[in-house]
């Protein structure tokens, strides 16, 4: 089992960054893929960014375009997204989720509680 416990979120403007944390529980960390999702009020939760358990490739939802960075690190039982040129449509409650399976994301999934992310024009 996987506990997963986000940390870094909060109000920012338009053109700010946030850095997300999130801390992992369970000597199996380092196997997982790891992922973030967002939700936003009325919209489906959709993938921000993922990174298998190696570390060694990531993928990123469309509309990213490179202003956000995933990593990880293994030793420490954490993943990081950092968020820059952030957007008001980044506004989002964003979570952190791990996998057994990085593309297509799935499989033995586990998922923290979520962190809300709100940034203001």
């Amino acid at each position: 089992q996987v506990l997963l416990k986000e940390s870094g979120g909060g109000l920012v403007r338009t053109g700010g960054s946030l850095r997300l944390s999130c801390a992992g529980s369970g000597r199996s960390f380092s196997t997982y893929a790891m992922g973030w999702f967002r939700q936003a009020p009325g919209e489906e939760r959709e993938l921000v960014a993922a990174i298998p358990w190696n570390g060694l490739r990531t993928r990123y939802g469309e509309f990213v375009k490179g202003r956000f960075t995933i990593s990880r690190d293994n030793r420490q039982n954490a993943v990081y997204l950092q968020m820059n040129s952030l957007k008001p449509e980044d506004t989002a409650v964003y979570y952190c989720a791990a996998a057994g399976d990085y593309d297509p994301w799935g499989r033995d999934e586990y998922w923290g509680q979520g962190i809300q992310v709100t940034v203001s024009p």
